[in-house]
């Protein structure tokens, strides 16, 4: 028998469901069952890198860069993709996220999107309270210190990426905070 409150087919139509309808914790463990989701009731796009835990999000990518000296296919395949490693503010440990960078002069520069989140990512996070990172690019990797980028310099570094890859400025849309650029300055022989 179904609860009252049961959704059965042809209740929620397309566009009855809005952004920002669903918070979080709306849906509990438990509230999605096996057999719930059918293949194709997922489609390309759907799912977001803030969506997924970080973990499950980048393993695969960080696992294929790291096979084939930096370079990953699907969405990724050509871009400038870097792997950051950080040390958590909290808890100390090591976390690495691929992200794409612009290269200005020695340094590289990423951007704290969190794909269009209304939060910085958690490793912005961690290189304000430690500035000291691991920086994978190719088939090296290389100490680095990070710098936040400040007024117009940042407003610059910012218009380069999104004119490169327009998806950051719809990040900065949707994210309704201004997405921050860090410098990245290589100890050691910067990449080319």
């Amino acid at each position: 028998m179904e609860d009252e409150g049961d959704v059965k087919e042809g209740d929620v139509k397309e566009g009855d469901v809005k952004e920002g309808d669903v918070k979080e914790g709306d849906v509990k463990e438990g509230d999605v069952k096996e057999g719930d989701v059918k293949e194709g009731d997922v489609n390309e796009g759907d799912v977001s890198e803030g969506d997924a835990d970080e973990g499950d999000w980048n393993s695969h990518i960080i696992e294929e860069f790291r096979a084939n000296s930096g370079k990953v296919g699907g969405e990724f395949e050509g871009v400038p993709l870097l792997l950051l490693t950080t040390t958590g503010a909290k808890s100390g440990e090591a976390h690495t996220t691929p992200l794409i960078y612009l290269p200005y002069g020695d340094r590289l520069t990423v951007f704290a999107s969190n794909s269009g989140a209304p939060r910085h990512p958690d490793w912005y996070f961690n290189l304000l309270a430690k500035p000291l990172a691991t920086v994978e690019v190719r088939h090296k990797m290389f100490n680095a210190t990070a710098t936040p980028a400040e007024g117009e310099f940042r407003d610059d570094l910012f218009a380069q990426q999104c004119h490169l890859f327009p998806i950051f400025a719809e990040d900065q849309r949707k994210a309704g905070r201004k997405i921050p650029a860090i410098m990245l300055r290589m100890k050691g022989q910067p990449p080319r």
